[in-house]
């Protein structure tokens, strides 16, 4: 089955839905800030930032964090395509946000926490997905999800943001096998 799971303007809602529920688990949000994984994250970290700036009335820094040579299937992929990590801010003692677009088996996840803690030692970390299409391999969940969506292991999710030349849809796939 391919299809749309979320189409631009229920994006918009549901990066809203977000904003308010990081909002309102994290009253104290001066300490907070958000780090999108390269390369998925990246757009929804930056949106959900503005969100936030709405919401909370002031800003919420962002960084973009690089997992590549932080994965445990190193030895099974061709030579990592490496992005820049820019974390313009300390992460000790704050409450960081680690932002995907989609969380599968768990593991990209578990290098951006073995990147992270070599670079600070954050308060607490929480994790914000747009897509949770289940599948776990790692006993990670996620504390803010956009839409939870059941998937066959013969199917991938692809997030299309604007910022990287896509049309800010969701769309539901079958791999080719």
């Amino acid at each position: 089955m391919n299809g749309v799971l979320l189409e631009p303007q229920v994006l918009v809602r549901t990066i809203a839905r977000m904003a308010h529920e990081i909002a309102e688990r994290n009253p104290q949000s001066q300490g907070l800030a958000l780090v999108g994984i390269q390369k998925g994250g990246v757009a929804l970290a930056g949106r959900l930032s503005a969100a936030l700036e709405r919401v909370l009335g002031h800003a919420i820094p962002v960084g973009l964090l690089d997992v590549a040579m932080y994965r445990d299937d190193l030895d099974r992929r061709a030579a990592p395509s490496l992005m820049p990590t820019e974390i313009p801010f300390g992460l000790d003692g704050r409450t960081i946000v680690l932002v995907d677009d989609v969380l599968f088996s768990g593991r990209t996840v578990r290098a951006a926490l073995d990147a992270l803690a070599d670079l600070g030692r954050p308060r607490r970390i929480q994790l914000a997905v747009l897509v949770d299409r289940g599948h776990r391999e790692l006993p990670i969940r996620a504390d803010f999800v956009g839409k939870n969506v059941p998937t066959s292991l013969q199917q991938r999710v692809d997030v299309r943001w604007v910022e990287d030349g896509g049309d800010d849809t969701v769309l539901l796939q079958e791999v080719a096998s």
